[in-house]
């Protein structure tokens, strides 16, 4: 039951959310007890308590001023394309020119994710200006008619994912946040807003690429914040 266990989460063709392996054993134990053999001594896995880390309102104000602030129009488009797009790190360096629909009103975004399973995303009109400005930059730069990459680096090559998430780590340090601030926290605190504004669970998974519904219900759950928050509310009569 251990070696499933850890099949399940980790070597399985196909690896498994802790809700899935702790239900799976759930079900192996009540095979177990119907056929009198009793409960199996294994642990269930942990279960998140707390929704991900998100940028509070505060810090999203500081955040956008801070891209609003950065000259390069390439980094204002990696920086906005996980707040606006949900976009995990590697599919924004993973973007090509050819991904990029605009029409005179409308845009749509294609972003490849894990397994090469790809969707497409509304693109915000504030990440559609940027967006614009930066595809008027780009044939300025090396190898922009040979090289289809959507965000190039100073030598014509594609932009790594770590080059990328520096960018956003040095216009977050402009923003002076409390907290580190990845693509992630962004991509995070696109999902915490949807959610928590009652957008539709399964529209908030299609929009971030999630293969499952309980990955997308953990930004309902109360943040470090919120519980914080409650604390304070907490009063002790005298």
């Amino acid at each position: 039951m251990r070696d499933y266990r850890m099949w399940l989460l980790r070597d399985g063709p196909a690896k498994r959310s802790r809700v899935y392996v702790n239900s799976a054993l759930t079900a192996l134990d009540d095979f177990h007890v119907r056929r009198g053999l009793g409960k199996a001594d294994v642990a269930r896995e942990d279960l998140p308590k707390s929704a991900p880390r998100a940028l509070e309102e505060r810090a999203r104000i500081r955040w956008l001023r801070a891209v609003e602030a950065h000259l390069s129009p390439r980094g204002r488009c990696i920086a906005l394309i996980p707040y606006y797009a949900g976009a995990r790190i590697s599919e924004v360096v993973r973007l090509d020119v050819d991904d990029i629909q605009m029409s005179a009103r409308k845009g749509r975004l294609r972003l490849y994710g894990k397994g090469d399973k790809f969707r497409e995303v509304d693109i915000h009109p504030k990440l559609r200006t940027e967006l614009q400005l930066w595809l008027d930059e780009r044939p300025n730069w090396p190898h922009a008619d040979d090289n289809r990459a959507l965000f190039l680096n100073a030598k014509g090559g594609r932009l790594t994912a770590r080059a990328a998430g520096g960018i956003i780590a040095e216009i977050a340090q402009t923003a002076e946040l409390d907290d580190p601030t990845t693509a992630h926290v962004l991509r995070h605190t696109l999902a915490t807003t949807l959610v928590r504004g009652k957008t539709d669970l399964v529209l908030v998974a299609e929009i971030l690429g999630h293969a499952r519904l309980e990955t997308t219900r953990r930004y309902s759950l109360p943040s470090d914040k919120d519980k914080e928050d409650a604390l304070k509310l907490i009063t002790v009569d005298r």
